[in-house]
This record gives C-alpha cells, structure tokens and sequence, in this order.
C-alpha cells in the first residue's frame, strides 16, 4: 500500500484542465482517488478525466468558474448526490489579466483577478466545509504564489491576491482544525505553465534570471507541484495545517524577479 493511499477518498480540482491543476488530478488520482476535475472549460476537463479513466482511476469533469458563485453550488449539489462526500479540495484555478505598474492597473483587471483568485476560493471553500465536516474532516489545499511572500514586479494585483490567499489559508485552518479539516497553502515559484508563460518569453533574460536568483536554476514543472499537493492532502500530513509549503527551487531564499 502507498504511503500516500487516497483509496475512498473523494477530490474536487479546481482550475484541473491544464498545468498543476492537471498533473495533481492525474496523481491524486493514481493514489485512489474519485477526482472531480473542474475548471471554465469543460472540453478540457473531459480530456483530463478520459485520460484518468483510461489509466484505470476515477474521475468526472464539471464546469467551475472560480468567478461565479452559483457554479460552486451546482458543483457541490452534484458531488453530493453522485459521490456522497467531499475529503479533499484543491483551489487552483488563477488568473493574472494585467502586467504592469501597480498605480496603472484597471478596476477591470483588479476586479477579475480578486473574483478568481481569492473571492472564487474563499467561498468554494465555505461551502465545502460543512460538507466535509459532515465526512468527518477533509483537507483543502490552496494553490497561492511565490508572490504572495514575495511580489513579483509589475503583478501588483497578482501577488496581493497570493498573499490574501496565505492569510485565508490561515484563518481557515485555525477556524475548523477542531472539526478534523485541514487547510494549507502551496506557494509554487516559477513553473512551466501558460499562467508563466510571459515570464519565460525570453530564454537568455530567463537564464540569467535563474542563475542570479535560484539555487536550484531551472523552470519547475506542475508535476513536481502536485507531488507536493498530494503530501499535503494525505495522511502523511494528518499534524501539517496552516502552513504555507514553498516550492520555488531556494528563490525565496536568494532575491526577486
């Protein structure tokens, strides 16, 4: 038996049809998991949950924009009445719509960046809770940001919302530990994603960059990220919550963007 069995256990994914959101479906998955992979394109989410199945796992697609809130109701109404329990829950869905000085950014671009990356979360998260508690607990995992300890130039927006991200994880996690639910938060560094892409639109800047800032200088892939999620959904981590686990290959440690 792995380590990291999920056998019984049932997962909504968040933000699953490409990137980390995806390989931590395919990996919880592997480990037993019934995986609900869902984001705003459901096209994508059906090619994710066909290749779970066709490895011999469990998984269905559904429809979630972080954004809109009805979807989080629709979401968790079908859990209830197909699976019967929620054990884990992987906010990773984020969005970064605006590049440039903090001062200069649009109440659009604000505004949609905060709907997803912190409003969605906040309360996909409150309505999951009572029903995990109804399962005896849970463990949620919310994908926040290297830019949430420290921000990223010119993603003013962004990282506030990271470093909200932290804090909810906190709140969460010191609200509902006596009913057996776990809250923690990743904060990734730069990974090979289109949400990274911009960053990585120069090979000899990104080079340089990593050399002048890493310890371990190469761009990060999601399934190194979802490893790390795994962890942090399992028993192995039954003692871990509250913690913000930084994978970021020592960027934290050495400088910034």
């Amino acid at each position: 038996m792995s380590v990291f069995d999920l056998t019984g256990k049932v997962a909504l994914i968040a933000g699953a049809s490409r990137g980390i959101g995806e390989m931590t479906a395919k990996l919880l998955a592997q480990q037993g998991a019934t995986v609900i992979a869902t984001s705003r394109k459901i096209e994508d989410c059906e090619r994710v949950a066909a290749e779970i199945r066709e490895a011999g796992g469990k998984a269905r697609a559904m429809t979630l924009h972080l954004g809109e809130l009805s979807h989080h109701d629709d979401v968790l109404s079908s859990i209830r009445a197909e699976e019967g329990r929620l054990d884990i829950l992987v906010n990773n869905g984020a969005t970064n719509p605006y590049f440039g000085p903090s001062a200069d950014t649009p109440e659009s671009a604000w505004d949609k960046t905060f709907d997803v990356n912190l409003k969605g979360p906040f309360f996909l998260t409150s309505k999951a809770i009572p029903f995990m508690k109804e399962g005896g607990g849970g463990a949620v995992v919310n994908v926040a940001s290297i830019n949430g300890i420290r921000p990223g130039f010119f993603q003013g927006a962004y990282s506030i919302t990271k470093a909200a991200v932290i804090s909810m994880t906190h709140v969460m996690a010191q609200e509902y530990g006596a009913d057996g639910i776990r809250v923690n938060a990743l904060c990734p560094g730069l990974t090979d994603t289109k949400l990274a892409a911009g960053l990585m639109s120069d090979p000899e800047q990104l080079k340089e960059m990593m050399k002048r800032n890493f310890s371990i200088a190469r761009v990060a892939q999601p399934e190194e990220m979802a490893s790390a999620i795994l962890y942090l959904c399992s028993d192995e981590a039954a003692y871990v919550t509250g913690q913000s686990i930084v994978v970021d290959g020592g960027f934290a440690s050495r400088g910034a963007l």
